[in-house]
């Protein structure tokens, strides 16, 4: 299920990670609490927390349940990462993603998930791609929408974000495109 290590769009390459990526991953966003605010993991402190990250997604890469890709753009490297979760139930396919503030409001995010989402939906054992997002995220709400994804409701108290609420799990709007 989806086999390549790379996706190619318009205007973005989605590549497998390397470790000299940790230091650019860490510049551009992984230390950024904009762009973590909503998110499972605090923002790193030192470049040797996004080093680590770097490694489990390398590694993440020799099993079979996820694809971080990270994503370049614009001549710029390690913008952000898109994390393809392959085996999220029966015939599922659920996703993450983050992306360096600096890059927001560009659409580069749609223009990922629309290719992730039509590259998973053709292979014949893939009936669902899904994802959710913090109900105050509205960003990443209307890019699931614009990806062509359908809002299927509330999940309550389904994920932690402890940027928000470092104690209780939040509610997450849940969207999802099915074949």
């Amino acid at each position: 299920m989806i086999p390549t290590s790379e996706i190619v769009t318009e205007r973005l390459r989605l590549r497998r990670p390397q470790p000299m990526d940790a230091e650019l991953v860490f510049e551009h966003y992984a230390r950024d609490p904009e762009v973590s605010r909503y998110l499972a993991w605090r923002p790193h402190v030192e470049l040797a927390e996004t080093r680590d990250y770097i490694t489990s997604c390398i590694d993440a890469w020799h099993g079979t349940m996820n694809r971080p890709y990270l994503i370049d753009a614009d001549g710029q490297q390690a913008i952000g990462v898109f994390d393809l979760r392959l085996r999220s139930g029966p015939g599922a396919v659920s996703f993450g993603y983050v992306l360096a503030r600096a890059f927001w409001n560009r659409g580069y995010m749609t223009e990922a998930l629309k290719a992730v989402v039509a590259q998973a939906l053709a292979q014949h054992d893939v009936w669902r791609v899904w994802a959710f997002c913090d109900v105050e995220n509205h960003a990443s709400a209307r890019v699931m929408e614009k990806a062509g994804m359908e809002y299927e409701g509330t999940l309550r108290r389904w994920a932690m974000h402890p940027n928000v609420d470092p104690i209780a799990p939040r509610d997450c709007r849940c969207y999802a495109r099915v074949k």
